[in-house]
């Protein structure tokens, strides 16, 4: 499923895309009961109730074009890797002689959180913005301490984030809160994906496309920490709760 959320005249809805007559629509999943993508991430009974409302898809139903998307989830907590995209190597060289032993993770605040539309407004003391597409996590169910073998029981899907990163403030510290962290700089969206309908996190083609051209092309085969690895290693340090983000 696709499940986003959405203004309307009453607050946030949630909401489940699905096709018809080849235009994909949004069927609002507040007539279900469900006023979350969380809840449907969370709850098999909220789930099955999302499955049975994409059954009321029709010509009435709100076009996604039409549709004025807010951030799927409300994160509690945003956590992001730096390095860790394996680059081209000659033949020959072994490709993982430079991988990292841990995952480089920072944070964003709540404040970057932005929707899929949601202009990226670029303050006047930021001269060195920068861009970049990523696969997220979102967890479906509360993450501690969990084994590498378990770790993917507790992912609810994924979404893209678009880590936007001002470089020179950034650089101005060893820690890159400052850069990472002023207003609007993690829109994240259109939907989330949920975990069943992606076979494999690790094959999946990430690609950034700025005014019509490609920038970025590359597999989730090459990252170095899988995302199992990530959720097993980020929980042993912090409960993962639903509705978190892990970028990846």
């Amino acid at each position: 499923m696709r499940l986003v959320a959405f203004r309307t005249e009453r607050g946030t809805s949630a909401g489940v895309v699905a096709s018809h007559d080849g235009v994909d629509r949004v069927v609002d999943l507040t007539t279900a009961g469900i006023t979350s993508v969380e809840a449907v991430l969370e709850s098999a009974a909220a789930r099955s109730a999302a499955e049975r409302a994409i059954l009321s898809v029709s010509a009435a139903t709100p076009a996604l074009n039409d549709v004025d998307l807010v951030a799927p989830v409300r994160p509690g907590k945003i956590l992001c890797l730096g390095y860790n995209y394996r680059g081209h190597v000659p033949d020959g060289v072994d490709p993982t002689a430079n991988d990292p032993e841990f995952p480089d993770v920072f944070v964003k605040t709540p404040n970057t959180l932005g929707g899929p539309n949601d202009p990226v407004v670029v303050p006047a003391v930021a001269d060195d913005v920068d861009y970049e597409g990523e696969i997220a996590i979102v967890i479906g169910r509360q993450a501690r301490a969990v084994a590498l073998a378990d770790a993917l029981d507790h992912v609810g899907g994924y979404t893209i984030l678009n880590d936007v990163s001002d470089r020179s403030w950034q650089r101005r510290q060893s820690q890159w809160a400052l850069g990472k962290c002023f207003d609007g700089f993690a829109p994240i969206g259109p939907w989330v994906t949920t975990a069943d309908a992606v076979a494999d996190p690790q094959d999946l083609l990430v690609e950034v496309i700025r005014d019509g051209v490609v920038t970025v092309s590359q597999s989730t085969s090459t990252t170095i920490f899988s995302v199992a690895f990530v959720v097993h290693y980020l929980s042993q340090v912090m409960t993962l709760e639903v509705g978190d983000i892990i970028s990846t």
